[in-house]
């Protein structure tokens, strides 16, 4: 005998006609659980996280404005004559692609606007997806277990300088010429194969016919489809490992103290985005940015004075300018079986690249070895707290910023009427000696604001009251610190050079003594936080002058 059939409870109906649509889409793909899911992820609030924030949009803002652009450019190197609106070209001979970059600027309606939208959205990009690794960098926040998340934001600073150079070179013109000049000199400098790179490059000899529209393949196809990819990555990662945050009372490696995403950081977002498209807006309507109408069409015949690419670029540029071709008789240039081995160009373009990335991409794991670390770490450091990290990077950014400097060593010789080889000089020099000044100094300055936190969490702060004990001392006194900024101070750890170990056959390695000196160069040098029994000692020390205030006499 078959049981009788029991009613299923009736399944919700939308009474409007989205809602229905939606439900439908939702009993298909099952999305309110992800959105759901996905919703309830907690964010720490603090202002330096929106440097990630303003890379999304501004890339964002990238797509919409490039895929305006489109429409309009044509990337042919065809040969035609300029007949548009701008009258000191007309007639002049230049190619397709030039042409259609002067008619978007001219002749279409908000064309000029987009074109600079386009541009300073590039820039923003680059400049934000690198301050935002320097964020990440400097507050250890790519630690286990986000290794590879640094890498993937390591890629997608690579490829947003590619997108930018492979768009900053499509219009043509003589700046981008001169650009796409030094890549080429750069790509023949590589022994043997340089020059059938170049070849294939350029579909012959430089600059060929075909560049621009391999560029623009590049730029509007593949490079963006890679950056996109990296983006859901890294966004897929932070979700997984969810986010960082700063020290702080209740804030530890197994939680996450902030806000949901919805619907608090989906509206800030919103509206975040709106302040960035803004500010993009203003800055390319008020500000002009590559006028390549005042640059003409590229030719290959002249040598044009006072160009500089892209500031993201302009590190290369500089370590070519720095390079000397002869050092006390010694030359960089040889012809070795036939073929010419050009190192003046070879070295300065390729070396200090692959030492800034290849220190980039490997230090979570040379920190990692060092420290033998291998525990999750969801709490950010404060710079001042690891200052050995903090002066390696620091190192490293002046460095690359005595490149950027040199990119632009002509201008600093006209615009402070100084000679140009004095500039040269003074910047070869700090090529060498500045990352080592660099280094020093901050971690002095480190070290100087660890021993002042220490001491405000021992004795308060200053008040600027004076006053003069029975015995005639004066001192001034210090109020003591509220729980939370106290424990700002003090709630970090602070890690001791670890001495070598041995393996398990009882031997300690040469590799595990470099280790061991390398911890004790990383962390020699360090100022332990204040003690609970030390904070203790300094709060009653306070409660006893508050005790005895009654009795103390102001002095005037």
């Amino acid at each position: 005998m078959s049981a009788a059939p029991t009613a299923e409870a009736p399944a919700y109906v939308a009474n409007t006609k989205v809602g229905r649509f939606t439900d439908f889409v939702d009993e298909r793909v099952g999305g309110s659980g992800i959105l759901r899911e996905f919703g309830r992820k907690v964010f720490p609030d603090h202002w330096s996280f929106m440097f990630g924030e303003v890379a999304l949009y501004s890339f964002v803002i990238l797509l919409l404005s490039g895929t305006f652009l489109t429409f309009f450019f044509d990337p042919s190197m065809a040969e035609t004559h300029y007949a548009g609106s701008y009258t000191p070209l007309k007639n002049v001979e230049m190619s397709v692609a030039y042409s259609s970059s002067l008619d978007i600027s001219f002749d279409v309606r908000g064309g000029l606007f987009m074109r600079q939208v386009h541009h300073w959205a590039a820039l923003l990009f680059v400049a934000s997806v690198a301050v935002h690794m320097l964020r990440v960098f400097f507050t250890g926040a790519f630690r286990k277990p986000r290794e590879m998340n640094w890498v993937v934001g390591g890629v997608l600073l690579i490829l947003a300088m590619a997108a930018g150079f492979t768009g900053y070179s499509l219009p043509d013109d003589l700046l981008s010429g001169n650009g796409l000049r030094i890549i080429d000199g750069v790509i023949k400098s590589i022994p043997v194969i340089g020059t059938y790179i170049s070849f294939f490059l350029f579909g012959g000899e430089f600059p060929g016919t075909v560049i621009i529209s391999r560029l623009y393949t590049l730029h509007i196809l593949l490079v963006p489809a890679l950056i996109l990819l990296m983006i859901v990555v890294h966004l897929f990662m932070v979700v997984v490992h969810k986010h960082t945050q700063y020290p702080g009372p209740g804030r530890n490696d197994r939680n996450v103290v902030g806000y949901p995403l919805g619907p608090v950081y989906a509206a800030k977002a919103g509206g975040f985005f709106f302040i960035v498209f803004g500010v993009i807006a203003l800055m390319a309507g008020f500000f002009t940015i590559n006028p390549i109408w005042n640059y003409g069409p590229y030719d290959p015949s002249p040598v044009s004075a006072g160009t500089q690419p892209d500031w993201y670029i302009g590190f290369v540029d500089g370590a070519l300018r720095l390079m000397p071709g002869v050092v006390s008789g010694f030359h960089f240039e040889y012809i070795i079986f036939g073929h010419v081995l050009t190192l003046n160009v070879l070295l300065p373009a390729l070396v200090p690249a692959g030492i800034i990335f290849t220190v980039l991409f490997t230090y979570p794991w040379i920190e990692r070895w060092i420290t033998k670390d291998n525990r999750e770490h969801h709490v950010l450091d404060r710079p001042r707290n690891a200052p050995t990290r903090t002066a390696i990077g620091v190192a490293g950014f002046t460095w690359y910023s005595v490149m950027w400097a040199a990119a632009g060593s002509d201008l600093i010789a006209t615009h402070f009427h100084v000679a140009l080889n004095d500039v040269t000089y003074w910047l070869r020099a700090l090529f060498f000696v500045g990352p080592f000044i660099a280094f020093a100094v901050t971690k002095r300055v480190a070290l100087a604001l660890q021993r002042k936190d220490r001491e405000i969490a021992l004795h308060g702060r200053e008040t600027g009251r004076i006053v003069r004990l029975p015995h005639g001392e004066f001192i001034e006194v210090h109020a003591p610190l509220d729980e939370y900024k106290r424990y700002k101070l003090v709630g970090f750890e602070s890690l001791a050079p670890l001495p070598a170990q041995p393996n398990e056959h009882g031997v300690v390695t040469r590799k595990e003594n470099r280790r061991a000196k390398l911890s004790r160069w990383f962390f020699e040098d360090r100022v332990a936080p204040a003690t609970p029994a030390e904070l203790e000692a300094g709060h009653g020390h306070h409660e006893a002058v508050e005790a005895g205030e009654g009795q103390k006499t102001l002095s005037h």
